[in-house]
């Protein structure tokens, strides 16, 4: 239990320390507009990297294809077409659902 205890300990610590360098070592002057451009693309990538890696990881660095890359084109299909992100969801859930249950 102490070392569970150690290990919050260290993160929020570790948390503080990286929010708190950014004002730190800009002192309050704004971000280059390219950096900015660069920090905007950074979640939409990142969330795409964890969609595939959760979708296609299987044993190790093994790369599997199951019933969850068909929901994951299914709602891709939506997006490609403007669709809403609700029905995109809805649509990857069925597709996934009936294709686990073929």
């Amino acid at each position: 239990m102490a070392d569970t205890g150690l290990v919050i300990v260290a993160l929020i610590a570790t948390t503080a320390l990286i929010r708190a360098s950014g004002p730190v070592i800009l002192g309050g002057r704004e971000l280059p507009e390219r950096a900015t451009a660069v920090i905007s693309l950074l979640a939409p990538a990142l969330l795409a990297a964890l969609v595939m890696t959760e979708t296609f990881r299987g044993e190790g660095s093994e790369l599997t294809l199951d019933e969850r890359a068909v929901g994951v084109a299914g709602a891709a299909g939506v997006l490609a077409i403007r669709g809403p992100l609700v029905l995109a969801l809805v649509v990857a859930m069925a597709l996934t659902g009936t294709v686990r249950a073929l």
